[in-house]
C-alpha cells in the first residue's frame, strides 16, 4: 500500500508542477473560473461538481498520497494510513476550491465606470457648447486612466482646454460639466 501512496503523491505532486510551469509559461489561464456561456451552471461552490477541476483534483490526490504515507510511517495499520489518507485528500480538496474561488474573485475587469467621474476635474478637448445648445468632449481621469466623453454644460462656453468638473452624469457616455 505504501507503493500505492507514493505513486498517488508523484502523480498527483507532477500535474500540480505541470500546472505550475504552464501557468508561469502563460499556458492554461482562466481554466477554473466561470465563463458567461448562457447555461445555468451550479457554480456556487455548494456543489461537488461546481468544484471540481484539475487544480482541485490534483491537490486532493497528492494529499491522498502524503497523507497515507506520513500516517504508515507514524505505525498507522493500514485501516487508519486510508482514513488519514482520505481526510487529508478531502481537505485538500476543499482548502484548493476555496482558494480558486477567492482568487477569481480579486479579478477586476478593467470597464472604467463613468459614474466613478462626477467630482472629478479634467479638461476640455472639443469645445463645449453653452447653456446645452450642443455637445463637446472632455477628458477626465477615471480609474487610473484617461477617459473621453461627450459633455455639455448650463454654463457659458468652454473652449478647449479649459478645466472643468464633472457635475452630473447624463448618458452612457455624456456628462454635465462645469468650468472650475
Amino acid at each position: 500500500m505504501d507503493t500505492f501512496y507514493l505513486f498517488c503523491a508523484g502523480l498527483g505532486g507532477t500535474v500540480i508542477l505541470l500546472q505550475l510551469a504552464a501557468g508561469l509559461l502563460g499556458f492554461g489561464a482562466d481554466h477554473d473560473t466561470d465563463h458567461d456561456t448562457g447555461a445555468d451552471h451550479d457554480h456556487d461552490g455548494n456543489s461537488f461538481f461546481g468544484m471540481l477541476s484539475v487544480r482541485t483534483a490534483a491537490a486532493a490526490l497528492t494529499f491522498f498520497g502524503l497523507g497515507g504515507l506520513t500516517a504508515r510511517y507514524y505505525g498507522a495499520d493500514e485501516a487508519l494510513a486510508t482514513v488519514v489518507a482520505a481526510a487529508a485528500a478531502v481537505a485538500a480538496f476543499y482548502a484548493v476550491a476555496f482558494l480558486v474561488r477567492s482568487l477569481s474573485g480579486l479579478k477586476a475587469d478593467g470597464t472604467a465606470r463613468i459614474e466613478r467621474a462626477v467630482g472629478r476635474t479634467g479638461s476640455v478637448y472639443l469645445r463645449v457648447p453653452g447653456t446645452r445648445s450642443g455637445h463637446g468632449k472632455v477628458q477626465v481621469a477615471v480609474q487610473n486612466r484617461t477617459v473621453e466623453y461627450q459633455a455639455v454644460t448650463a454654463g457659458p462656453d468652454l473652449p478647449t482646454g479649459a478645466p472643468v468638473r464633472v457635475v452630473a452624469v447624463l448618458t452612457a457616455d455624456t456628462v454635465e460639466v462645469e468650468a472650475v
